[in-house]
């Protein structure tokens, strides 16, 4: 059996085609029309990354599959495969594209995050230093334009030299950033893992924030948001909505916020991302539900110990019957 992961086609408005540009391995490609985003179709396996912590906060990595109860709309779902802390902490083969680690970095390179820029760098370089070796890794740069990078695992040199020269200027397209990394992940297998270093507002994306939240619902995708204050008054408006909008991706697709203010607390995040990889679990079960209806399915999963808490990505969409 294929170990794929499952999610759905969302049938909503397309990118513009000025605002995206794609550059592999630093080499620039014609700008192209970004595809509206196509989460799989013909898939059989549903993969969901699990992270389990106990009571106190703790992370909990000796658990086994018949520790967990998995549910789809209520309907008890049968796992066929997983992947333990143990086994997806170590040096998993890139080979193994059920567990493979596929890394995504979005760095708002904007006006507002010109006083944290230096503070975003750091962010992004310390991070990269200390992640383990991804199978493939993304990076978009964006302000109102949006710049992208693939790189496989032998080929990231000169990124981080990337990274530091960047500046700061234009307006925000956010939301446009997170759809166009989102399409560009959905045809690869793996761990799917994006880093967001952004103040988390929005100046000038096409995509609607309602959109925005239906294309990570329907992703595999797990999003750590790393918040920055930006030019915001703390405490405004625009400080608590852009903080909300962060919240809420983590919390739709399973992953976490973290709130560094000063480059003393880089190693406080990028450690509790990295060690939240570490202790993942990953189930994968085929549906009992065959209609390609296009329609939400909320995922549910649970585990035997109900003073362990759990957090996974909500739910996926099914494509459609023609899509």
């Amino acid at each position: 059996m294929r170990a794929v992961f499952f999610a759905g086609v969302l049938a909503l408005g397309t990118l513009s085609p000025a605002r995206a540009q794609e550059v592999l391995l630093d080499q620039p490609l014609p700008a192209q029309d970004e595809p509206r985003p196509v989460f799989g179709s013909g898939l059989d396996l549903v993969n969901v990354t699990i992270t389990v912590r106990n009571e106190q906060g703790r992370l909990v990595g000796n658990l086994k599959p018949e520790d967990f109860i998995v549910t789809e709309d209520g309907r008890p779902q049968t796992p066929v495969v997983f992947g333990s802390p143990e086994m997806l902490g170590g040096e998993v083969p890139l080979e193994d594209d059920n567990f493979a680690v596929n890394l995504g970095l979005l760095m708002d390179t904007s006006e507002s995050m010109l006083k944290q820029l230096s503070l975003s760098q750091q962010a992004a370089a310390r991070f990269l230093e200390n992640i383990p070796r991804a199978k493939d890794l993304i990076t978009v740069f964006f302000d109102q334009d949006i710049r992208i990078s693939r790189y496989n695992s032998e080929n990231q040199q000169g990124l981080y030299q990337r990274i530091m020269e960047t500046k700061s200027s234009g307006y925000t397209a956010l939301y446009d950033a997170i759809t166009v990394y989102l399409s560009r992940v959905s045809d690869t297998r793996g761990r799917k893992v994006l880093v967001l270093l952004t103040d988390g507002e929005d100046t000038t994306s096409s995509t609607s924030i309602s959109q925005l939240f239906e294309f990570v619902r329907a992703s595999p995708v797990t999003i750590y948001p790393i918040a920055f204050s930006g030019s915001f008054t703390m405490g405004s408006n625009r400080a608590m909505s852009s903080r909300g909008v962060l919240t809420q991706l983590a919390e739709i697709s399973g992953g976490a916020v973290f709130s560094p203010g000063a480059s003393r607390d880089l190693t406080a995040a990028y450690a509790a991302i990295l060690e939240e990889l570490k202790a993942q679990y990953v189930l994968g079960y085929v549906s009992d539900n065959l209609k390609a209806d296009g329609k939400f399915r909320r995922l549910k999963v649970a585990v035997r110990d109900k003073a362990l808490r759990v957090r996974h990505r909500q739910g996926y969409a099914v494509p459609r019957k023609g899509d």
